[in-house]
This record gives structure tokens, C-alpha cells and sequence, in this order.
């Protein structure tokens, strides 16, 4: 019997609108989501455990009724974006309940700091090439032209959520894939300049990643030096922005085309990586954490 995964493909596009009133006013609602839900938890007592266990609130009479109403007064938009807040607010609040029961998180409420809107299905609409968002129902829209988009000859499936930002709008496509059934394994070990693999018929498989090593030990070097400038000229802190941006990009199309190269490479095989926590791995030695914090590990 074939099984079939959904994928998601995810794509920017650049725009030119003033939105960050609307982002910075669903930001606030966003966060008083979270609060109403962080004072609306009750703690537990567990057997055997050291931490009080969390219970967030999930009834309807609380989520629908009381939430949906309290986040509605102040809201001069569409309404749809509050079921969205509501819906994100939980998500954040499931992901802190996670780490905190692992004991990764500490007992403290969490805190929007980003400014994005997720936008749902029922908020926008698609037509010949265009995705008209609704902000205030029948007053006012954003449109955008993407039309000639070098991605739509590629992307496959349905149209799928929004993600709007200051300066981009991010589109999804979802679709439907076969699952392909793998008939061979490796073994993947990380370390600091260098990814080794392991499989019974290829044998072993060393990945130089001394460049890798070297983007990060160039940035590291050149926001040193600026650091020790800062308290005196603050504007500095706007280069230190570009340069962790540069390192941050750098990096990762590195790891995007070394990541495509071993899946054809290694096509049909299933990936075995270690489950490496950083913050498990941090010690009293700054020359130790400088290393890890510069490893590149997923």
C-alpha cells in the first residue's frame, strides 16, 4: 500500500506597502493572546517530577467565547485575523509548554517580538496572477502582481497560507507526494570542519566544511573588532546588523547547496543525524562555546 506526504514550498516575494501600523497593532493582539493565556494556565503537581506541570486552557467557553471577544474590542481590521492570532498564540504557548517540561525553558512567559502576519485562506483571494489581501473588509485590500514570478512554473499544489512582513510576502505551496521507499541507510556524524558518513556498501563518506568554518570565523573576527567600538560610536550597532545578516545568508546558501548535493548524491537513502542540543553542550569555557555556537548542526 503507497502512502503519500504533503510538502510545503515556500516563496518571497519583495512589495513596496506601508503595513507596519497593521503588523505592529496585530503584534499587540498577538501578545495579549498570549498573556490572557499564560494567566488563564493552571499548575499542577506531577508524581515524580520536579517541576510543576502547566495545564493551558484549551475549553471552548474560554478559547472562543472569552478570548475571541476580549481580542475583538480593540480590533479595527478583519476579524479573521483574530481566529489567526488565537490559533498562533496556542501554538507558542504548546512549543514554551514542550521546552519547559524538558526542562529547556525557564517559567517565563513568552514574548512577541517579531512582526509577520499569518494570513489564512478566507483572508485573501487569487486570480490571474493577482492575490488581493483583504486588511479592513470592503475598504481596504493589498494587491499583489505576480503574474510573471519566476517560481510559478515550478510551484506545485494549491495555494496555501500568507506570511506577511515589512517588506515581503511569503507564499506557500502545498501538494501531495508519493512517499518513496528507501532502500538504503547512512549515518551522518557532525563535527566542528567536517560531516562523516557511514553506509555497509559505500563505506565511509567525508564533506569538508572548512569553508563553512571559515565564513563564520571571518564574521566572528570583523564583529570583534567593531564590538569593542561600540560604546563609544552606537552607531556601529547598524554594522554589526549587516554583518551577522551577510554571515546568516553566507551560511546558509552554503548548507542549501551542500544539503542538495547529498540528496542527489545520495538519492532514495534515508539520512541518520545526531540529535545535538547546543544548549546542553554549553560549559565555563568561552573559547568552547565560541566553537559550538559556530557549528551549523539541524
Amino acid at each position: 500500500m503507497s502512502r503519500s506526504l504533503y510538502q510545503v514550498r515556500a516563496y518571497n516575494v519583495k512589495h513596496n506597502y506601508d503595513v507596519e501600523e497593521f503588523l505592529e497593532a496585530y503584534r499587540l493582539m498577538l501578545q495579549r493572546a498570549v498573556d490572557e493565556i499564560w494567566n488563564g494556565m493552571t499548575w499542577v503537581e506531577k508524581y515524580r517530577r520536579k517541576r510543576l506541570i502547566p495545564i493551558i486552557p484549551k475549553d471552548n467557553k474560554f478559547k472562543h467565547h472569552y478570548l475571541r471577544n476580549l481580542l475583538m474590542e480593540d480590533w479595527n481590521y478583519s476579524k479573521h485575523y483574530v481566529d489567526s492570532a488565537i490559533k498562533q498564540a496556542y501554538s507558542m504557548m504548546k512549543s514554551w509548554r514542550r521546552g519547559y517540561i524538558k526542562g529547556e525553558r525557564k517559567r517565563r512567559k513568552p514574548t512577541v517580538e517579531k512582526r509577520f502576519i499569518r494570513i489564512k485562506e478566507t483572508l485573501y483571494s487569487y486570480k490571474n496572477g493577482r492575490i488581493k489581501v483583504s486588511i479592513r473588509p470592503y475598504k481596504e485590500y493589498l494587491e499583489f502582481d505576480i503574474s510573471k514570478a519566476w517560481f510559478l512554473s515550478r510551484a506545485k499544489g494549491e495555494m496555501g497560507e500568507l506570511i506577511l512582513r515589512e517588506k515581503h510576502l511569503t507564499i506557500t505551496f502545498r501538494f501531495r507526494e508519493r512517499a518513496v521507499e528507501a532502500g538504503e541507510k547512512i549515518a551522518w556524524d557532525s563535527n566542528e570542519k567536517s560531516l562523516d558518513g557511514f553506509n555497509l556498501r559505500v563505506g565511509w563518506v567525508r564533506i569538508d566544511l572548512t569553508e563553512l568554518f571559515h565564513i563564520h570565523r571571518v564574521y566572528e573576527l570583523k564583529r570583534r573588532r567593531i564590538q569593542s567600538l561600540v560604546s563609544k560610536k552606537p552607531k556601529l550597532n547598524e554594522v554589526l546588523k549587516k554583518y551577522s545578516r551577510r554571515e546568516r545568508n553566507r551560511s546558509r546558501d552554503f548548507i542549501h547547496k551542500l544539503t542538495t548535493k547529498l540528496a542527489r548524491t545520495f538519492n532514495g537513502y534515508i539520512h541518520g543525524f545526531e540529535k545535538l542540543e547546543k544548549r546542553k553542550m554549553m560549559g565555563k569555557s568561552r573559547k568552547h562555546n565560541r566553537k559550538i555556537a559556530k557549528s551549523d548542526w539541524r
